[in-house]
Parts: C-alpha cells; structure tokens; sequence
C-alpha cells in the first residue's frame, strides 16, 4: 500500500542506496527532469491515472540531489497525478528557492491559477502525447493552454515517441514559445544515427527554439546498464551539434520501469555525463547555463 493506494504489483521501486558518481558536476549543476510522487496520503493519485507508482516526495528528492552533487531542479508534472500539480508545486516552496516546476494543466486553467503557480515558481507546460501513458488532447485545446502561459513567459515541455512526430511535425513547428523535447523524442537507439526517425528529430532541432533532454538511457537503452552504450552516440550527437539548448536531468524515480526490467543506479546516469558532454565546456552548458537561463534567467551566469 502507498497511504491508501495500492502500488502496482510490478512497480519497480528507485533505487535505495545509489553509488556515489564519479563524475563531479560542475558548481551550479541543475538536475532539469525529475518527478516527485505523492506522498499519496496527502498528495492523491489522480483518480485517471494509468499507474500507480511508489512513494517518492520531496524529501528524498532533495537528498538525492544532494548526494549527486547537484545544487537545483527543475520538477516535471508527474501523470500519475493528472492535472493537479499539488506536489510539485509543494516540492518548489520548500525548496528554498532551488527548485523550478514544469506543470500539466486541465483545459480550463485560468489566468490566475497560473500567476499562482508562476508565484510558485512553475515556468513551463507538459503535454504528453504517449498514448500508452495518457489520452492526448486536440491541437486546439493546448493552443488555447499556450497562448495563456506565453505571457507569463512559460515554455511548453512536449513528450512523443519517434514514430509520432511526423504527424504532429505541423503543429510543433507553429508554436511560438520555446519548446523542450523530453528525452530526445525517444529514438530508436538499436538503429544508425542515420535513421530517418532520428534526422527528422535533428531537423525538428535545427528550428532556433526546440531545445531537447539528454535522458533516460535507461529507458531508451537495449544494451543496458551500467554504461547503457547504444544510447551514447545519439545523445553525444545531439549535445555536440545543439550545445546550447540541451539539458540533463536523472528522471528521478524512474517511472514506468517495470517494462524495461530494471531500475537504475542513479550514480550510473551522472558517470554517463562525460560521455555524452565530452568537454568541461560542454558538461557546463548541460548543467548549468542552459537550464539556469531557462528556468533561473534572473540568475544566470
């Protein structure tokens, strides 16, 4: 049980006691997607949800962190809490100052609710397309949600598989704001960096205001951990060619992992940094001013 909600028989749990990294990030390093669940008694699952995960609040987000040595986050809506960003934005007020918030919002949110999340320190818009997780909305619905979050200056986070983007290639093309693409637009990492899924997601990226996540090798990987090797050259690729519109983060607690077999060691992840960012130049762009200039501008170097 998880207070009241019975976590799914094959939810794997993150992991306990990661492995101190190796790799030291550089003064300043954001960790720019993670995820907090619950805790379910106080923070309810939303009763749509199409899982139901582990505890995994605030508290231990924030040590994790710590123990990484990272110094902020920026939390992304989880969807086994829908449309109610209650624990999200619990975790950037008692952040001091160190966390930043990507919501996921109901159709109708209004003006004031997103000052008051924008108070909060919420700075971007999530929309998932991945059917297996969520029911995707129609195009009109998330334009309306945009043009209300563009003016407190919000970017918009889109999740999709490789295979949906050129269907939808017309609507993300039109959006005005900054957009993020959550975990590379999940490529197909057993093929070439030639394959004509990736290049359409290079092309999506050539746009000035696409900037993408260099995560989940853990979910995206065929090879497996610890070094997750197929997943390296897509990210080193992306990181190389868009230096300045790449982010990391740990996808901290790893949702929806039991299809893929395993949880992973989070000190694993960090290690891979200098794998994909191969220079002190590059790892500084990923950690710290690409994301302080999106998410802290008001701080950033």
């Amino acid at each position: 049980m998880t207070d009241g909600f019975t976590m799914d028989a094959d939810w794997l749990a993150f992991h306990p006691n990661p492995a101190r990294p190796d790799f030291g990030p550089p003064a300043g390093a954001v960790d720019a997607h993670c995820h907090v669940f619950g805790p379910g008694d106080h923070f309810p699952y939303a009763p749509e949800r199409k899982y139901t995960p582990c505890d995994a609040g605030r508290d231990r987000l924030f040590a994790l962190r710590d123990f990484l040595g990272f110094e902020r986050n920026v939390v992304v809506q989880a969807t086994c809490h829908g449309t109610d960003n209650s624990a999200m934005v619990d975790a950037l007020i008692h952040s001091g100052g160190k966390a930043r918030g990507v919501a996921a919002v109901a159709a109708g949110v209004t003006r004031s609710e997103i000052a008051a999340m924008h108070e909060a320190g919420v700075r971007g818009v999530r929309f998932n397309y991945v059917k297996r997780l969520v029911d995707p909305k129609p195009d009109l619905l998330y334009r309306r949600i945009i043009d209300l979050v563009a003016e407190f200056g919000w970017h918009v986070v889109i999740y999709f598989e490789a295979a949906d983007l050129a269907e939808k290639w017309d609507f993300f093309t039109s959006l005005p704001t900054i957009v993020v693409v959550d975990h590379m637009g999940r490529p197909d990492v057993t093929k070439s960096l030639g394959d004509p899924d990736f290049a359409r997601f290079l092309r999506l990226m050539e746009r000035g205001n696409i900037w993408a996540k260099v995560t989940c090798p853990e979910r995206l990987s065929r090879s497996g951990p610890p070094g997750y090797d197929d997943f390296v050259p897509f990210a080193r690729e992306v990181v190389g060619r868009f230096p300045d519109r790449v982010l990391w983060g740990t996808d901290w607690p790893h949702p929806n992992m039991a299809m893929v077999g395993h949880m992973p060691d989070d000190g694993w992840l960090v290690d891979m940094i200098p794998r994909i960012a191969t220079t002190a130049e590059l790892q500084r762009k990923l950690l710290v001013d690409n994301p302080m200039r999106l998410y802290w501008p008001e701080a950033a170097p």
